[in-house]
């Protein structure tokens, strides 16, 4: 008669969905946390202040780049 081996492995689930949930507690808490401290937590604010951008030339771009070409 062959000999027989009866092997019986058990894993519980439970611990690692349990770990699961607190790192993803810890990355929610930890965004709000940055997005408080970088952008100052002010939903009120609406999209922040005017930017305002003026580029001045004195040639225009033909002519100031055949000048830089043959200087």
């Amino acid at each position: 008669m062959a000999d027989q081996t009866n092997h019986t492995t058990t894993t519980s689930s439970g611990s690692s969905s349990m770990l699961a949930f607190v790192v993803g507690i810890l990355v929610v808490v930890v965004g709000v946390l940055a997005w408080v401290v970088f952008g100052n937590g002010d939903l009120a604010q609406g999209g922040g202040e005017d930017i305002n951008i003026s580029i001045e030339g004195t040639d225009t771009p033909l002519e100031s780049a055949a000048e830089a070409v043959s200087e």
